[in-house]
């Protein structure tokens, strides 16, 4: 043993209990040997990895040199050239070299130390105290990241573990998840080798094609390789790792690592921008013959996301996750509970119902959790309870309550920090937050800079509002390239959403060259997607588009019928900026089917002057709440026109000084009413 290595020394003490079982044997547990080699097991149990490594390296020192080789003139007996004080665990002075102070080696890790997860622990740990450490930081890491140490301080304890037990497996696998949260591709894959490394090392390696030994640890080392690669977006690595565990369960004819791999399989080929449908549906189906309800639940989860971006119809959507529910509920798949919500609110949002969206997300933020709460500890970390944090911010923003905005965002913050795996989420609303805020308020100059970092989370949305912005400074023909550019990716992509927004921005455009037909078979091409889609948001927001070319055509009273369709879904579930155009284009139908001149010519219909005076007013108290000068200008300037064909002159004379003041404090010429919505 002192001339092996450290899991010699390991596996001798893990075989002295088994004399203890045999009643003639010399060291039973009632025995004077069998007393003595308890309480020498009950010793050793209690070191610390540093005094297990120090205790190897003693009684190497110890056996070289009592059998030290003989020197010229002297016997060859062994020669005790090492006294008892050599084996003395707590002796000081340390001859072997990497010396450890007494104190540091054997101060107990205190209470107090191992309930704050803020302070690092100070010196090593026993083998009890270790574990106890690990599961907790692992424990801590999966559910609330903020109350695990901080990466750094992790890392150091990990390292000091390490340091004396390289082939500690556990404390590889944590590190793994502390170098997943600071996005570390090479330190993950590093640990995650080593870890699997160790769990071979220490498993039963002859069985080789059964459930347990290091042929299901290779499967799922592969395997686990993939899905990290999958995260950091190497999917030719990715491809390359599923492919050899594919290989190795089907040699070990594990068919739950097959399922496994095939929901892995599919979720890469989404990743890529391919259809998987077929892949999704074959792996439902093996998912429910072998009764995997998790990997079933999943996969018609992602059948539903990819239904939803296809147009199928909402009802069919539903239903299939109405019957994932009552499948969660059954086996109590907490997780996936949450994930079905976060996934209802996404589609209703989509669709355009925010009042449904909202419900959802407050459903899933305020339901109880079904895990066992350990270390005062529950699961409110994950991705799912990002996005319904995200669409909640994304639906008060819309209605104009930005403090209600902030609070959310800081809770995101602190709960997501920077380094975590979604903080994505929040960093992307946060910045489209920003842009349309100052979009509405008119500060181009604001949101201009807001596209680069857009861009570096999402490249597609970053172009999108570039052209935006580039729509917005009159520079029309970068905007109009780029967003050809995108309506040709997004159409390979089947990224219907953001077509059907470019079609519009589009038709914006063809209204700065007074092109209105140019622009009526673009609208009506996207009105037809949103329709076919679902899209109920988008198609109403397409209808303005359109009811404002009919007026411009000369159409006011179709125009007028037109907006009636639209303006009730508006009101119900858009958002506030929406509700002020719909209104403010109602006003000016109105006024057009009135008779209404600017100049004063003609007689107008009263009772519709009247009644153009209050949409404008309601228009109004929407764009004041986004503080959107540019748009109350506009209404302030229709508004004096109005009454001064009413003979409203005080009222008149109201509007035009708002209208004046507004005009000095934007200090920017103001765009032909006639040319925008």
């Amino acid at each position: 043993m002192a001339d092996g290595e450290l899991k010699d020394m390991e596996y001798f003490f893990s075989t002295l209990p088994t004399p203890f079982t045999a009643f003639d044997s010399e060291a039973y547990k009632t025995s004077v040997v069998g007393l003595f080699m308890r309480h020498m097991l009950l010793a050793y149990n209690k070191l610390s990895f540093s005094q297990v490594y120090k205790l190897y390296k003693s009684l190497q020192h110890y056996y070289h040199s009592h059998y030290a080789k003989p020197s010229d003139g002297q016997v060859g007996v062994p020669a005790l050239v090492a006294d008892d004080s050599d084996m003395d665990l707590t002796s000081t002075e340390d001859t072997v070299g990497d010396r450890i102070d007494k104190e540091e080696v054997d101060a107990p890790l205190q209470e107090s130390e191992l309930r704050n997860d803020n302070t690092p622990s100070r010196g090593p740990l026993s083998q009890k105290q270790a574990e106890y450490f690990l599961a907790r930081q692992a424990y801590l890491l999966k559910n609330d990241e903020n109350k695990a140490l901080k990466p750094a301080a992790l890392q150091e304890e990990l390292n000091n573990m390490l340091k004396f037990n390289p082939d500690f497996a556990e404390a590889h696998y944590l590190n793994y998840l502390n170098s997943m949260r600071v996005q570390d591709i090479f330190l993950s894959a590093h640990s995650l080798l080593h870890y699997f490394d160790r769990l071979i090392l220490s498993g039963n390696e002859g069985k080789s094609n059964g459930d347990e030994g290091y042929g299901r640890s290779l499967r799922y080392a592969a395997l686990n390789l993939a899905s990290l690669h999958c995260r950091f977006g190497h999917y030719q690595q990715a491809d390359l790792a599923l492919q050899e565990a594919i290989r190795i369960a089907q040699e070990s004819n594990d068919h739950v690592c097959l399922q496994h791999c095939l929901s892995w399989l599919y979720t890469l080929e989404q990743m890529r921008g391919s259809d998987s449908t077929v892949l999704t549906e074959d792996s439902v189906k093996m998912a429910a013959h072998f009764c995997l309800p998790y990997l079933a639940s999943l996969g018609i989860q992602s059948l539903v996301q990819q239904g939803a971006t296809q147009g199928k119809t909402a009802h069919k959507l539903m239903d299939a996750l109405k019957d994932t529910d009552i499948l969660h509920w059954k086996h109590s798949l907490s997780e996936l509970i949450e994930i079905s919500l976060a996934q209802t609110t996404s589609i209703w949002r989509m669709y355009g119902k925010s009042t449904m969206a909202l419900q959802q997300a407050q459903l899933l933020l305020n339901m109880s959790s079904l895990e066992p709460v350990n270390f005062g500890v529950q699961q409110n970390n994950t991705e799912a309870f990002a996005v319904a944090l995200c669409h909640l911010a994304e639906l008060h923003a819309e209605q104009g309550l930005y403090c209600a905005v902030s609070e959310i965002l800081k809770h995101l913050k602190e709960q997501f920090p920077p380094h975590s795996q979604h903080a994505k989420l929040w960093m992307l609303c946060d910045l489209k937050i920003q842009f349309e805020r100052h979009m509405n308020e008119g500060k181009y100059h604001l949101a201009e800079p807001l596209v680069t970092a857009i861009s570096a989370l999402n490249k597609t949305e970053g172009l999108y509002r570039k052209a935006q912005v580039l729509k917005a400074l009159n520079r029309s023909t970068e905007a109009y390239s780029i967003l050809q550019r995108l309506q040709v990716h997004c159409e390979k992509t089947k990224c219907t959403e953001v077509v059907i927004r470019v079609m519009l921005s589009t038709a914006e455009l063809h209204w700065e060259s007074s092109g209105f037909s140019t622009a009526l078979p673009l609208l009506l091409q996207a009105l037809a997607l949103a329709r076919q889609h679902h899209l109920q948001s988008l198609a109403s927001e397409t209808i303005l588009h359109l009811a404002f070319t009919q007026l411009m055509l000369g159409v006011p009273e179709q125009a007028l019928s037109v907006l009636h369709e639209a303006i009730e879904p508006v009101l119900a579930h858009g958002a506030v900026m929406d509700k002020g155009r719909a209104l403010l284009l109602t006003a000016r139908c109105q006024m057009a089917v009135a008779g209404f001149r600017p100049n004063g010519q003609g007689q107008a219909d009263l009772r519709l002057a009247v009644l153009a005076v209050d949409t404008l007013k309601e228009a109004a108290a929407y764009f004041s709440r986004l503080n959107c000068k540019e748009r109350l200008r506009d209404v302030h300037y229709l508004q004096a026109q109005l009454h001064r064909s009413l003979g409203q002159t005080s009222q008149c004379n109201k509007s035009a000084m708002l209208f004046r003041l507004l005009d000095q404090e934007l200090q920017s010429p103001a765009p032909p009413i006639s040319m925008r919505l």
